[in-house]
């Protein structure tokens, strides 16, 4: 687990690949706003916490748990990105009294289907993986272009970035079991109990190949006043290639009470 910066708790949950360090940039930008509690997803070797085959995708429910309760924390803003809002969904219809407010970035929708991508993958997950990573790279170059106009910013984000991914390896394995554990929850069960104050955030429109932003925008017709905020300039990696556009926009919305957080699909942009 990682517990940095002051302020507000936050809990912020990874996506498929499971690794918090991907998303340092992340981290240390909501640092200025929060105190951020992170972590590497039950089952990889760096987590100390294993994966409970008999409790399924809920081993996730138990680790934010664990999480709060290390850091002695009572109740944070969770936020979700990509597969992890799926996660911090389910949390906070387990949980209600914990989560004050649920930030979905970028996340997988509460009806989400695996497609016909994910079912090639799966077959040979390991075998496949430099595929994936070249179909991914394909994915996210055009929002790396609008984000970094000039070569030089992109090569210095890539290798940044690069660094953390080399230093930070993920389990194409356990991202296919990942994906398996989405199969016996009823995400759309869980959403109709969320009751905090929320904030759906996407990328621009036509930037994010990953998880396109109509079916993140999903969650709006779901819960009750969410709100949407818009990452102009980037897609799916934006809470790392804009990630203090990212902090303000959470920062701005948590900062209001929950009377005021509500109004029908407000949105916001950046």
């Amino acid at each position: 687990m990682i517990d940095v910066g002051n302020g507000p708790p936050l809990v912020l949950i990874p996506g498929m690949q499971g690794r918090w360090e991907w998303m340092r940039p992340t981290v240390n930008a909501l640092a200025r706003h929060f105190r951020v509690l992170s972590f590497t997803l039950a089952g990889e070797w760096t987590s100390g916490d294993p994966l409970q085959p008999h409790l399924g995708f809920d081993s996730y429910t138990l680790q934010v748990d664990r999480v709060l309760a290390e850091a002695r924390v009572e109740s944070a803003i969770v936020c979700g990105v990509s597969y992890g809002g799926l996660i911090a969904l389910r949390y906070a219809s387990m949980r209600p009294n914990t989560v004050k407010q649920l930030v979905l970035a970028s996340a997988l929708p509460p009806d989400y289907q695996p497609d016909a991508r994910y079912d090639f993958y799966k077959r040979a997950p390991v075998l496949l993986f430099p595929v994936f990573l070249l179909a991914s790279s394909r994915r996210v170059s055009p929002e790396l272009h609008a984000t970094f106009p000039r070569l030089v910013d992109r090569a210095r984000f890539a290798a940044r970035q690069g660094w953390r991914v080399l230093t930070a390896p993920v389990s194409p394995r356990r991202m296919r079991d990942r994906m398996e554990r989405l199969v016996d929850v009823d995400f759309e069960a869980d959403v109709r109990k969320v009751h905090a104050p929320t904030l759906v955030i996407t990328g621009a429109e036509d930037l994010d190949q990953t998880v396109p932003p109509a079916l993140t925008r999903r969650y709006l017709d779901r819960i009750p006043g969410a709100e949407l905020a818009v990452l102009e300039r980037t897609g799916h990696m934006g809470t790392i290639t804009r990630p203090a556009e990212f902090a303000n926009l959470i920062a701005e919305f948590t900062s209001r009470s929950p009377d005021t957080a509500r109004p029908a699909a407000r949105k916001m942009a950046v």
